[in-house]
């Protein structure tokens, strides 16, 4: 009869044990789907506020340089990883859009000499 209650007495042990360290990794896996669901959400927000500062710096310009796209494409490329909404899409593609270069307005041949002399 005491094998019988040692068994049950470890049994008894074991299963609470067992019970125990489940609870602690369900709590912990929850608490760290929270923390990675937050740092995403963060790093999201972020990458979404540099595309709109992009766009309304270099759609002002008029030009985006050919570095600055490259920059972009790499924020659009992680933002939409992260799961990205459209809206940002549109502020991505006028960015792509923009010439790399400024446009150079043609002066009138005269301007050079600081006007026109009489």
């Amino acid at each position: 009869m005491t094998v019988s209650i040692v068994t049950s007495i470890i049994v008894w042990v074991i299963t609470g044990a067992l019970g125990a360290l489940s609870t602690y990794f369900g709590v912990r896996y929850k608490k760290m789907k929270k923390e990675n669901n937050a740092l995403k959400n963060g790093v999201q927000s972020l990458l979404r506020n540099k595309i709109i500062e992009y766009h309304e710096k270099y759609t002002r310009q008029g030009y985006c340089p050919i570095y600055a796209k490259e920059a972009v494409r790499h924020n659009y490329e992680a933002y939409h990883e992260l799961g990205g909404n459209g809206v940002i899409t549109k502020l991505y593609e006028e960015i792509m859009e923009l010439p790399v270069e400024k446009k150079v307005q043609n002066r009138p041949k005269n301007s050079k000499s600081g006007g026109n002399r009489v």
